[in-house]
């Protein structure tokens, strides 16, 4: 029998084809090792990150819901976009030495289920009062938020009037943003966060918990990483999280020109302006962005016939984490029997 020579090019085009098939393998089975690995921590971390509070019935899914302290009024912590109830740190513990204070999830976000209703403020508020009522959480209420919280806080007061007792802004957003924003954006060609299919597949592979340090630097705070990988980040979070950004809008329709007559309204500004150039925005843009924002904070002074303006000197947009403090303050100060 004869043996036919493999000729010296298409030897060469053999080796090189069976080393890029041995690579496409190899990448293939890291790629499956780290879904692998990801569906064992989430599975294995739910027992070790279990929900602080009860899960509550809020119209076909169960909405998070922590409950501290005890006394009248009850005050209700609404977080920013992308922000839970873990976002407020030990804001809530110093609260609840005062009153009772109740920090929750919404839908998708941290221990709460999804939703089956669109994420508008209108739903939001809805979902949220209906669980109060639930668990025998009664008024009067005073209501927080913070960032995008903010404008569902105000929502919320304008929906049920008569069960607020006062309101707390910080530096919440303005009714208005989109409108006088989106030019502005446009023109520096902001991308905004990428699509919650992306960020799922980042988190199903396994990559936020494999390079913490490298995916989310700058995005979540080092001492906030593990409840981020853990218990926040996940499919139905990222999905939510969209969604409501895409239906804010929404919500500035409904709270456009609001008056709340006498209802008590604090308003905590920052101090220190955003690092837009961290996003890519060129500074002139930036400064334009700020100036709609401080702008926005002052007009929210129309809301109420009480309101008053307080200036976070040390903080920028997360007055929560760098002024703590001046956040406690200005809650209990709307706290009647601490005057």
């Amino acid at each position: 029998m004869r043996h036919t020579n493999i000729p010296g090019k298409a030897r060469k085009k053999w080796i090189a084809l069976k080393l890029m098939l041995m690579l496409f393998i190899t990448l293939l089975l890291v790629i499956s090792a780290g879904f692998l690995y990801e569906w064992y921590a989430s599975n294995h971390s739910r027992a070790e990150y279990p929900p602080p509070g009860r899960l509550v019935e809020a119209g076909g899914y169960k909405l998070h819901i922590h409950q501290q302290g005890n006394g009248a009024p009850t005050i209700i912590m609404e977080a920013g976009s992308g922000e839970t109830s873990l976002s407020w740190r030990d804001i809530p513990a110093e609260l609840a030495k005062h009153a009772t204070v109740v920090t929750y999830d919404r839908a998708g976000y941290a221990w709460s289920e999804s939703a089956p209703s669109e994420r508008t403020g209108a739903n939001i508020v809805k979902e949220l009062h209906d669980a109060l009522e639930k668990e025998g959480i009664r008024g009067p209420y005073i209501m927080v938020g913070h960032s995008l919280g903010g404008m569902y806080a105000r929502l919320f007061a304008q929906t049920y009037p008569s069960e607020i007792q006062g309101l707390v802004l910080i530096d919440a957003r303005p009714e208005d943003d989109e409108k006088n924003t989106k030019d502005l954006l446009e023109q520096a060609k902001f991308q905004g966060n990428p699509p919650a299919s992306l960020l799922s597949l980042l988190k199903l592979s396994g990559s936020f918990r494999l390079f913490p340090n490298f995916m989310l630097e700058g995005l979540v705070a080092k001492q906030d990483q593990d409840a981020f990988i853990n218990v926040i980040a996940t499919p139905s979070f990222f999905h939510a999280r969209e969604e409501e950004a895409a239906l804010a809008y929404s919500t500035e329709d409904a709270i456009r020109g609001q008056k709340l007559g006498t209802i008590p309204v604090r308003i905590i500004a920052r101090g220190l302006p955003q690092n837009y150039a961290q996003a890519g925005i060129p500074a002139e843009v930036g400064e334009q962005l700020e100036s709609i924002w401080q702008s926005g904070q002052r007009q929210m002074l129309n809301i109420s016939e009480d309101s008053q303006l307080v200036i976070a000197t040390k903080s920028g947009h997360m007055i929560i984490h760098d002024e703590p403090e001046l956040v406690v303050q200005t809650i209990l100060s709307l706290v009647p029997k601490l005057k």
